[in-house]
């Protein structure tokens, strides 16, 4: 069976939807119509990073056996698709053309996978343990959920690091760290069995002979894709500093000592809520990945660029935390400086 999927975001979006193309399922990115019309015209291309003595892999959309095409959220029909995937970073969600493609989706039923760090309201309300509520002021627009089934909606770990080289055309990516995409299954067995079928396809692909990295995992847990938030606080969100931002490897390594102290304190939270050890990732598995990122993270890159409006899952942690009496000053640290960041950002716009 070949599905159809419409993936929001044609930047990071663009792996997710190159494993489907290999796969032989289509694609439809909804993006920008400058980025919509560059596509159309010449497909889009991932770069992945060697494996051992291989060469680098450059994968061209138009050389694949899944079918590509490009629109903008106004033409967007979720109705003619199987899977909808939020790809987007959080904030993006309150444009108004981004919240009437929302609506459309959750009035179709389709199920949702999130690629996003910041999990949406409807994924958080599947999690008896949050107060969903409370959990709202995390959020930079709330309301955009409202419509959404939570049992339509999944998360998706987006562990695969990728940025769009400087001076390349938008349909271009370079993928730093190869790693795969860990998703939990939704309530529903039926929808499940879309991304069971896509991870076992996406499996079966092969270059030349060639095994091809970034896969698709599916668990039974709705915990694995928080295992994501031990490294974000710890990594990602110390990028940002009061001055130029820094790379995720000397945030993670300039004090490795507090690194591990604020990654367990992020686990502990996620254990709160019921994940198991199985869950997780070892904090030294996660330095040992983080040597290999030589850049700052997104978000970092973002509030350096003067960006208003970030996913704040360092709020959410926060959040979630006190919710269970757990609390370290790091972390509120790093929420201090992202408010204050931002309230900047904010004041030099006005």
């Amino acid at each position: 069976m070949i599905y159809r999927i419409l993936v929001l975001g044609a930047s990071y979006g663009s792996l997710f939807a190159t494993k489907c193309l290999m796969a032989d399922h289509d694609v439809t990115l909804v993006c920008r119509a400058p980025t919509a019309e560059l596509i159309n015209a010449k497909g889009t291309e991932v770069r992945l990073p060697p494996k051992g003595d291989a060469a680098p892999l450059a994968i061209r959309s138009a050389d694949l056996p899944g079918t590509l095409d490009a629109t903008t959220p106004e033409f967007a029909d979720p109705s003619a698709y199987d899977l909808a995937v939020l790809a987007m970073q959080e904030p993006q969600y309150a444009h108004p053309a981004m919240r009437g493609v929302l609506t459309r989706i959750a009035e179709t039923g389709i199920p949702c996978l999130s690629l996003m760090n910041m999990p949406p309201l409807p994924y958080l309300r599947r999690i008896p343990a949050i107060d969903a509520m409370t959990a709202e002021a995390a959020c930079n627009n709330a309301r955009v959920w409202d419509r959404f089934d939570p049992e339509k909606m999944t998360l998706c770990s987006p562990d695969p690091q990728a940025v769009r080289p400087a001076g390349e055309p938008a349909n271009v990516l370079r993928v730093g760290l190869a790693t795969n995409f860990k998703t939990a299954s939704y309530a529903a067995a039926e929808d499940t069995e879309i991304l069971t079928r896509l991870a076992d396809d996406i499996d079966a692909v092969r270059i030349d002979g060639r095994d091809v990295p970034v896969k698709l995992r599916v668990h039974d847990s709705p915990f694995v894709p928080f295992a994501k938030w031990p490294m974000l606080l710890t990594g990602n969100y110390r990028c940002i500093t009061p001055g130029a931002p820094v790379s995720i490897r000397e945030a993670v390594h300039g004090n490795v000592a507090l690194s591990r102290q604020i990654y367990d304190c992020v686990a502990s939270i996620v254990r709160r809520l019921g994940a198991s050890a199985d869950d997780l990732v070892p904090f030294d598995k996660y330095a040992a990945a983080a040597e290999k990122l030589t850049n700052p993270s997104s978000v970092a890159r973002a509030m350096a660029a003067g960006a208003s409006a970030v996913e704040r899952v360092d709020r959410l942690v926060q959040i979630v935390g006190r919710q269970f009496g757990i609390t370290h000053a790091a972390i509120d640290r790093t929420v201090a400086l992202v408010d204050a960041t931002i309230e900047v950002n904010r004041l030099r716009v006005a």
